[in-house]
């Protein structure tokens, strides 16, 4: 479902639009978004679903948490702004959880099962009945058929059937989920285990009945613009290319100027020297205290490994991420800003709640959810005047967003430290690959290793708040890399700023 338009897309897309107007141009919050359904979804007959009134439940749960409230069931008897009052602080933080599943919405998919389709010839040969390890599948009328009671849903009919009329059907949000956080509630309906969810909302993207949801601050961001606060938008390195072809860095910075923000800067420039402090602590630590060490700047990666190898969260680095760095390096410069991290990950809201982070991070919000801010505003990227280059972040920083791109970062400043050192790299993408890496080196295959982890198929430009084809972003942002003003993180005119916050911090 990835890079392909759906309905989906175009609901969460108006309900962010709508979030933002309502934030810009209401006087009565409470009143506006009960009336916010009716504007997303007119008209009496259902577009999507069997029921307008169906449709427009599911999109009043949106509504919600795109104001950071919490999902309710279907046994609600309120009004879809109940506890608003609430949201009409700019300082409101993300209520746990972030990801949510708005049961009535959830199609109850089967979590796992082999099915035979009418491709089935009903061979001769009928090879699937004598692969079966549990006689689970019988030749009835012609016609291979599957006890599901006996299944044991091994897939070995699936591979021997010459008509490929044999499939493997799973829960599509379970599937993308690396670590098996979701299963079903005594109805049938997709449930999430907070115990293990990491929040990088791979299943928010792959539910196709748009059935799963995160929470949002596009509220609070606006309220704090309007209120006059010198809020500074942070955009992670894999914004290239997210909100257009037409939109280049320049334009972008200044739509972000024209809704209020008294500037827009690189978290690239972060990247720069979240590697470059990785390269010192690997050159320092590995392999004599520690067997390997792992990057950082992904939290639903560093989470997944601290949660499932408690034993060597030693091993995955310390070292501030990107959001975290930029942040701390611009309150350094402007004790008053706020802070709004602009990126693809749902995982950075989850970071950005941590008491060692909020006063770092003010507000996150995704790619999606800012073309929200600017639909609102009738704002057109392509035709805006440009602005001045965002910053002097490397090539290094900017590669960031790419699966690889972190480790090469590390990779090249150490060898810039140290020429004749020869570093060894492991890389994973997605949780479940993330976990296979995990365990190799748990048991000794990459002792003197630097692991990169990426919890999102791809890199951050598949994070689940992106709006663009990933091979698409990936070749925006290696395009934009080229042009950095220097090519390695380690040549940064920026290290200054990490030696001042590794002395706040004491380090």
């Amino acid at each position: 479902m990835r890079g392909v338009y759906t309905s989906i897309n175009e609901i969460r897309r108006r309900v962010y639009t709508e979030i933002a107007r309502m934030a810009y141009e209401s006087d009565d919050y409470a009143k506006t978004m009960e009336g916010l359904p009716y504007q997303i979804l007119p008209g009496e007959r259902a577009s999507y679903r069997d029921s307008i009134f169906l449709e427009r439940a599911i999109v009043g749960e949106r509504l919600r948490l795109a104001m950071g409230m919490p999902v309710r069931t279907a046994a609600a008897d309120k009004p879809i702004s109940d506890g608003i009052e609430k949201c009409l602080t700019e300082e409101q933080y993300y209520e746990p959880p972030l990801i949510n599943i708005i049961k009535f919405a959830c199609h109850a998919c089967p979590e796992k099962q082999i099915v035979v389709t009418e491709g089935c010839q009903g061979c001769l040969a009928h090879p699937c009945t004598q692969v079966c390890p549990k006689d689970a599948i019988h030749i009835i009328n012609g016609r291979s058929v599957i006890d599901q009671e006996k299944c044991i849903k091994c897939g070995r009919c699936q591979e021997a059937c010459p008509y490929n009329a044999i499939i493997k059907q799973e829960r599509p949000c379970a599937k993308a989920c690396g670590v098996n956080a979701i299963h079903s509630d005594e109805n049938g309906c997709a449930e999430i285990n907070y115990d293990k969810c990491v929040s990088c909302g791979m299943c928010l993207v792959n539910c196709p009945f748009g059935a799963i949801a995160d929470k949002a601050q596009i509220f609070q961001v606006i309220q704090a613009i309007k209120k006059g606060e010198k809020v500074y938008a942070a955009v992670a390195p894999a914004f290239v290319g997210q909100f257009g072809p037409k939109v280049t860095p320049e334009k972008l910075r200044a739509a972000m100027k024209a809704l209020g923000f008294a500037n827009v800067i690189e978290v690239a420039v972060g990247a720069d020297l979240c590697a470059t402090q990785e390269a010192i602590d690997f050159l320092d630590h590995v392999p004599e205290k520690i067997p390997f060490m792992a990057t950082s700047c992904c939290p639903a990666w560093s989470m997944m490994a601290k949660q499932e190898f408690p034993e060597y969260k030693e091993c995955i680095s310390m070292v501030l991420t990107p959001m975290v760095l930029t942040g701390r390096m611009i309150k350094k410069r402007h004790p008053e800003a706020k802070i709004v991290f602009i990126g693809p990950c749902a995982a950075k809201k989850l970071e950005a709640r941590r008491r060692s982070v909020r006063s770092d991070i003010d507000y996150v919000l995704t790619f999606e959810e800012m073309m929200g801010l600017f639909n609102a505003k009738n704002i057109d990227l392509e035709s805006i005047e440009a602005e001045e280059a965002l910053s002097k972040a490397s090539t290094d920083g900017r590669n960031f967003a790419v699966s690889g791109g972190v480790a090469k970062a590390v990779v090249n400043s150490m060898k810039k430290l140290e020429p004749t050192c020869d570093i060894k790299v492991a890389s994973a993408q997605g949780l479940a690959e993330c976990k296979k890496m995990m365990m190799m080196a748990k048991a000794g295959k990459y002792n003197g290793y630097l692991l990169e982890g990426m919890a999102c198929p791809g890199g951050c430009v598949a994070g689940a708040g992106t709006m663009q084809p990933i091979a698409k972003s990936a070749a925006s942002v290696g395009i934009y890399a080229k042009k950095a003003p220097v090519e390695l993180c380690c040549d940064t005119p920026y290290l200054e700023d990490l030696d001042d916050i590794l002395e706040e911090d004491g380090l």
